[in-house]
């Protein structure tokens, strides 16, 4: 849009904005400075900002639906988005902004390149919006396909199986092996509108090579879209290794408190695409918030954002406290005669260790433990000898980790993907993502570790020599 095409009066605003977004540039920079838990702590919320606040030291909320304009000039120029506004809340909002910066800082820690973010109302609107631009105009052609790693979270599942292939015709590649590069080389073709994975996988804890895929979807043009909402940027940040966009579920690891559904995607600047227009592929996020997400209206309450900031400020710590009490329940299961098998890229045995090993660390972990270390994150799964009725049986004698299907609280919580998370893609579904019936998954809070594996070991007593078990004996 030509600036000079506007009356006097707007361009006089056009200007302020310029002078808005060049101090916000500066402050971004002079934030990307600075270490992962300052970040956390302060975001883009400096003393500027709370001075324009009532000199309030935490992000303020903004609840009202729309923004007031000094006059008709102000309103054109903000709408024009030819300068810095929230407008409405549909749109943008102040509070969900400093979450957007807050996220952008941190998925771009030690990423050379510009990183932005667009917070969305839950995890899979996110993947909503992450995805859907890709495929405006796919409808119909007849050759369009995703590449998408079947080890993923139920919801996103049904996204691309129902909503994409089964109702707009965009054919979905499934990847049953995401450790296997030759399989997702053999997917991949001219027609691809993005690659897809979780890293690590919900249920099953499956990992793949970050860097090593974003180079087979980069010969070819198109984006890498990865999940990382179990490693959180604490441990894992996609960008600095190669994907273009990052999704998450910030109900999960980041808003550990639970009391918030959230999600967001964030994306480097300049991705590659075969489809769009430019403004999308130079800044991809932005392009989502102001334009796609406007019209769908996944936004984000600015409650919610509060929330979620608050339960931000120390991702580190928590990340780094719950992962050391998952490893040691994964040791826990990994010996126990009642398990069949764990699924934890934790533990050396697991088929995934070498590559979460080579991308999961604790971010600054050098600055407190004097080198860098992994950590794995707070999920895990198991199976249970005895099939579907002896892990029901299990499941339902815990006494103080929760039956619930969420994950990333800092109370402990458990489920039985088959039956929940993973019920509605049914069989074929979820033999395609390697979900058995006798799976449970387990996210480990802030309890104590030994009170944990107590409430793990008297289920399994309450159990052990019921006719379930004996049949095994």
């Amino acid at each position: 849009m030509n600036e000079s095409t506007f009356p006097p009066g707007v361009q006089k605003y056009i200007k302020k904005g310029q002078t808005m977004t060049a101090a916000q540039t500066a402050h971004r920079a002079r934030m990307r400075q600075m270490k992962f838990d300052t970040i956390a702590v302060h975001g883009m919320y400096g003393m500027e900002a709370a001075l324009a606040n009532q000199g309030s030291i935490v992000e303020p909320g903004y609840f009202s639906s729309a923004q007031h304009f000094e006059n008709s000039d102000h309103m054109e120029a903000s709408l024009a988005y030819l300068m810095p506004s929230w407008t409405y809340s549909r749109i943008a909002n102040p509070t969900v902004h400093y979450l957007e910066e807050t996220l952008a800082l941190m998925e771009g820690y030690g990423f050379e390149g510009k990183v932005s973010a667009c917070a969305t109302a839950s995890g899979m609107a996110a993947v909503f919006m992450a995805t859907n631009p890709f495929l405006t105009t796919a409808e119909g052609d007849g050759r369009a396909n995703i590449v998408v790693s079947a080890k993923c979270y139920g919801g996103t599942f049904m996204l691309f199986q129902e909503r994409y292939q089964a109702e707009r015709g965009i054919e979905v590649r499934w990847v049953r092996h995401a450790l296997d590069l030759d399989e997702w080389d053999s997917l991949i073709d001219e027609n691809t509108r993005f690659v897809f994975g979780e890293m690590p996988s919900n249920p099953t804890l499956a990992v793949m090579d970050i860097a090593a895929i974003a180079e087979l979807a980069h010969a070819q043009e198109i984006p890498f879209i990865v999940d990382s909402t179990v490693a959180t940027p604490a441990l894992m940040r996609p960008l600095n290794h190669g994907a273009d966009i990052v999704v998450h579920s910030v109900s999960k690891s980041m808003a550990t408190s639970g009391f918030a559904i959230a999600g967001a995607l964030a994306a480097r600047h300049d991705i590659p695409s075969q489809v769009g227009p430019p403004e999308m592929r130079a800044n991809f996020a932005l392009y989502v918030k102001l334009l796609p997400a406007r019209d769908f209206g996944p936004g984000m309450s600015p409650f919610t954002a509060l929330m979620v900031l608050n339960d931000l400020r120390a991702l580190r710590h928590r990340m780094d406290y719950i992962s050391r009490n998952t490893m040691q329940v994964a040791d826990y299961l990994a010996q126990h005669p009642l398990v069949e098998s764990v699924r934890y890229p934790g533990l050396e045995n697991d088929e995934g260790y070498a590559i979460a090993r080579k991308y999961m660390w604790l971010v600054d972990s050098e600055d407190e433990y004097g080198t860098a270390v992994n950590r794995y994150g707070h999920l895990m799964a198991f199976t249970v000898k005895g099939g579907a009725a002896a892990a029901r049986q299990m499941f339902d004698q815990l006494q103080m980790i929760w039956r619930a299907t969420d994950l990333g609280r800092i109370k402990s919580v458990a489920t039985i993907p088959a039956i929940s998370t993973h019920q509605q893609q049914g069989e074929t579904g979820r033999d395609l993502a390697q979900v058995p019936l006798n799976l449970v998954r387990l996210n480990v809070g802030g309890e104590h570790p030994a009170d944990v594996i107590a409430d793990l070991e008297q289920a399994f007593t309450a159990v052990r020599h019921t006719s379930v078990f004996a049949l095994q004996k």
